[in-house]
C-alpha cells in the first residue's frame, strides 16, 4: 500500500511539473519572442536547481567520473534539444497548430510499438484501446478542429520530434538499467548539453542581445518557476522511467492537458467547452482500462512476480 502510495506520488508531481514547466514556457515565449532565449534562460535556472540538488547529495565529484558512458549522456541531451527543434521548425514552416498537436501526441504509439518490438513486452488489446482512448480524448480536451487536419511535407518535423521523445526515454531507461546512471547524474548532463545548444542558437540569431526583461512583469519569478519545475520533471520522470514501463509513464503523461484544462477553469476563468468535458471522461475511462490491466489479464501479475 504505501508503495502503491509514492507510485501516485511520483506520477502526480511528474504531472504537475510538467504542465507547470508548459504554462511558464509558453509565457516566456510570448514575452521574449524566441524559444531559443527562453529554453536557455529556463535551463540555466534549472542548472542552478540541479547543482544545488547533486550538491546536497555529496554526488557532484560523481558527474565527472563517467568515463564511456559521457557519450550516451551527451546523447540524451542532444536527442533532449532536437525534440524541442524539431518541434519548432515544423510550426516555423507553417504547420498547423491542430496538425502539429496530433502529431507530437503520436509518442504514445510509437512507444507502444517500440516496447513490444525491442523489449518483448506483451500489449493486450486493452492495452491499446486504453491508449486509444486516452490520445483521443487528449486531442478533444486540446480543442483539436478534425476538419482542419491537413499534411504538408514539412509537417514531418512534427513527427521527428515525436521520435526523439520516444527514442530518448528508452535511452534513459537502457542508461539506468544497463549503464546504473542514477537519475540525478542523467538529469544533470541532459541539461547542461541543451543549455548549451539553446545558447549557441540564442547568440547566433542575436536573441538574447534582444531581451527586455524589465518589459514584462515577473519576468525573472518566472524564470526560477520554470527553472524549478524543470528540475521536478527531471526528478520524477526520470525517477518514473525506472520503475515502470515507458509506455506506462508515457500514457499518464497524456493527463497533463486534463489537469491544464482544470487549471484554466478554474484559476483562469475559462469557458468549458463541451466537446473539452467529453475528452476528458474518454481520458479516464482510457485510464481506468490501463489501471485495471492486472485484474483483466491476471497472468500478468503473476508473470511479473516470477520476473
Amino acid at each position: 500500500m504505501r508503495r502503491e502510495l509514492k507510485d501516485v506520488g511520483m506520477i502526480a508531481g511528474m504531472i504537475v511539473c510538467w504542465t507547470l514547466y508548459y504554462t511558464v514556457s509558453k509565457l516566456m515565449v510570448d514575452a521574449t519572442g524566441s524559444p531559443y532565449a527562453t529554453g536557455f534562460l529556463l535551463r540555466m535556472a534549472a542548472l542552478v536547481f540541479l547543482t544545488l540538488q547533486v550538491a546536497l547529495d555529496g554526488g557532484f565529484k560523481d558527474l565527472f567520473r563517467q568515463g564511456k558512458v559521457t557519450v550516451i549522456l551527451v546523447i540524451i541531451g542532444v536527442f533532449g534539444f532536437l525534440l524541442d527543434l524539431f518541434a519548432n521548425l515544423g510550426y516555423a514552416f507553417g504547420g498547423s497548430l491542430s496538425t502539429g498537436t496530433a502529431l507530437l501526441k503520436t509518442d504514445v504509439l510509437m512507444v507502444n510499438l517500440l516496447t513490444v518490438a525491442i523489449y518483448r513486452k506483451r500489449l493486450y488489446a486493452t492495452d491499446w484501446i486504453g491508449s486509444f482512448l486516452m490520445l483521443f480524448g487528449v486531442l478533444l480536451v486540446l480543442g483539436l478542429d478534425f476538419k482542419e487536419l491537413t499534411f504538408r511535407p514539412t509537417d514531418l518535423f512534427f513527427l521527428a520530434s515525436a521520435a526523439c521523445v520516444t527514442v530518448n526515454a528508452f535511452i534513459i531507461k537502457a542508461a539506468q538499467e544497463k549503464h546504473r546512471q542514477k537519475a540525478d547524474t542523467i538529469s544533470y548532463y541532459n541539461n547542461f548539453v541543451v543549455l548549451l545548444l539553446f545558447a549557441a542558437f540564442a547568440i547566433g540569431r542575436g536573441d538574447l542581445a534582444r531581451l527586455n526583461p524589465s518589459g514584462t512583469p515577473w519576468f525573472w519569478t518566472m524564470t526560477v518557476v520554470g527553472g524549478l519545475a524543470q528540475t521536478g520533471i527531471y526528478f520524477f520522470y526520470y525517477r518514473n522511467l525506472k520503475r515502470h514501463e515507458v509506455w506506462t509513464v508515457k500514457l499518464w503523461l497524456l493527463l497533463m492537458p486534463v489537469l491544464s484544462c482544470f487549471v484554466g477553469i478554474v484559476l483562469l476563468g475559462e469557458e468549458p467547452t463541451v466537446w473539452k468535458l467529453v475528452g476528458v471522461g474518454v481520458v479516464l475511462i482510457g485510464a481506468c482500462v490501463i489501471l485495471l490491466r492486472e485484474k483483466l489479464h491476471p497472468k500478468t501479475r503473476s508473470s511479473a512476480s516470477k520476473g
